[in-house]
């Protein structure tokens, strides 16, 4: 009977984080075409609005990515003759489903809001992302086409890159920590804003959120993709859900990327005002300002998010020579000697951060 509750409570957990998220994921790009079209001098999306419902009717476009999910639903799946039929069916389902997985050991608040607090989150967390890049190869491999195909290495060999830097940028969070588990980084954070990781780790936030940009396929490395070219890439003989689960994938793992972000380099769901009831007094609005976790981490989730939008309507895309000089000439030795300048500074036990 307990097992039964157990796995019961563990379904309503999955269902509060997977389907905010879906929503988050479609609302996304929205959000992405009215702020590159506001940055462009552009309207974005103002046709299709929720008439029947009074407080969103006056929102232009609000109901736009409602209409795009109802247009993949009702797309034909085209399969090509020669492809291998379950391996194409099943690739973007490998790629989508590590970015919903990865979100099990994601603490949102202080007080246990979390579906699996375990001890080795950020090995999970590492697993999880590091997985995605086998959907992509399937999909290029499964298709039959040697557009995909040659669109597939392209991509397998950025994404592989990238990954290396990000775990070293993950180890340098390790460090500091001294644990594994998402909960207790954020805790070890505690303090004013000051004693966030941004700021021992700036090097590390940078390189992590740009290899962040690289691992999505976001612009201005979206090689893999290649939205502008003839041949678009590792998915183009996909169409319908199948084309639409891709997208989904990215868009999850932009919102994983700049969680995890949040969690790891800006103190999570702590409050920047800590200590301001020591100025002000204790009263509601200080209670409001320090308490208010959740809130403070979709705010930050949100800052990187329109990183993510902003870098996208900023800089063209870089040349392959360009991306991989990037991550193998740049980002891996700046992270490997900021880890041993880190190390240095918790042997010497230097304050306040590694004390």
């Amino acid at each position: 009977m307990e097992t039964l509750l157990y796995l019961i409570i563990t379904l309503i957990k999955i269902v509060l984080i997977v389907v905010p998220l879906l929503l988050c994921v479609a609302y996304l790009t929205y959000a992405e075409r009215k702020i590159i079209g506001y940055m462009q001098v552009r309207i974005g999306p103002n046709r299709v609005n929720f008439s029947a419902i009074p407080g969103l009717r006056k929102i232009p476009g609000f109901g736009q990515p409602i209409a795009d999910a109802l247009k993949l639903m009702f797309k034909e799946i085209i399969i090509p003759t020669n492809s291998d039929r379950f391996l194409f069916v099943i690739a973007p389902m490998l790629v989508m489903a590590p970015a919903l997985a990865a979100w099990a050991v994601i603490p949102f608040s202080e007080g246990g809001w979390v579906l699996a607090d375990i001890n080795a989150g950020l090995l999970y967390i590492l697993a999880m992302t590091s997985m995605g890049v086998y959907g992509i190869l399937i999909a290029g491999w499964a298709s039959n086409s040697k557009y995909a195909f040659l669109s597939t290495m392209r991509s397998a060999a950025q994404i592989i890159s990238y990954e290396i830097a990000m775990g070293f940028a993950l180890v340098g969070v390790l460090m500091a920590a001294g644990s594994l588990n998402l909960s207790d980084i954020v805790a070890a954070q505690k303090g004013s804003f000051l004693h966030w990781y941004w700021l021992p780790l700036l090097p590390l936030l940078f390189i992590y959120f740009i290899s962040g940009l690289a691992e999505t396929n976001r612009a201005p490395f979206d090689l893999a993709e290649g939205e502008s070219e003839i041949v678009a890439g590792f998915h183009v003989e996909y169409s319908g859900m199948l084309f639409a689960v891709f997208f989904m994938a990215e868009y999850a793992n932009m919102i994983l990327i700049s969680t995890l972000s949040a969690v790891m380099f800006l103190g999570g769901w702590l409050s920047p005002f800590e200590g301001i009831e020591l100025l002000l007094g204790e009263n509601w609005f200080t209670a409001l300002l320090i308490r208010a976790s959740f809130l403070w981490l979709a705010i930050k989730i949100s800052l990187f998010l329109f990183l993510f939008l902003w870098i996208r309507a900023t800089f063209p895309r870089y040349r392959y020579d360009q991306v991989m000089r990037l991550g193998w000439k740049v980002f891996i030795p700046i992270t490997l000697v900021w880890i041993v300048v880190l190390g240095v500074a918790i042997l010497a036990k230097i304050p306040p951060w590694f004390a």
